[in-house]
């Protein structure tokens, strides 16, 4: 088994597309991220973040957040959760890669998590492309 760690602002210079409003770009760390492990060809990959993953509401604001262990990006969508762990832009790309079929969300605070993750453990969230 291979794991590659990088930085979350790939080298994008010249290739950023402009946003649409505004002046953030479009594709951010998750984005940018998410397409090395493309490009990598990757079938899977791990953000580490400070949350345990994907909640029906934003776990630090609201008692009622209920985790969620997986999930589809059509389900997300569906239920409205799509910027709410990940990059919108991610689950477009997530949904159309060629190679990258899910993300695993991990908390990265909570020692060993990201060890249990690399060895194949359901740690987190995990969102799939179907």
């Amino acid at each position: 088994m291979n794991a590659v760690v990088f930085s979350g602002m790939p080298p994008y210079k010249l290739w950023m597309r402009p946003a649409a409003e505004g002046v953030i770009p479009p594709y951010r760390t998750d984005t940018g991220c998410f397409l090395v492990a493309e490009q990598f060809g990757c079938r899977a990959m791990i953000y580490v973040k400070d949350e345990n993953g994907l909640y029906t509401e934003n776990p630090k604001t609201s008692k009622n957040a209920t985790f969620i262990p997986r999930i589809s990006v059509d389900e997300m969508k569906a239920k409205g959760l799509q910027d709410s762990i990940l990059e919108f832009p991610v689950l477009d790309l997530l949904k159309n890669a060629r190679h990258v079929r899910e993300v695993q969300v991990v908390n990265g605070l909570v020692p060993g998590n990201l060890t249990r993750a690399l060895a194949g453990e359901h740690v987190g969230t995990i969102i799939t492309a179907r």
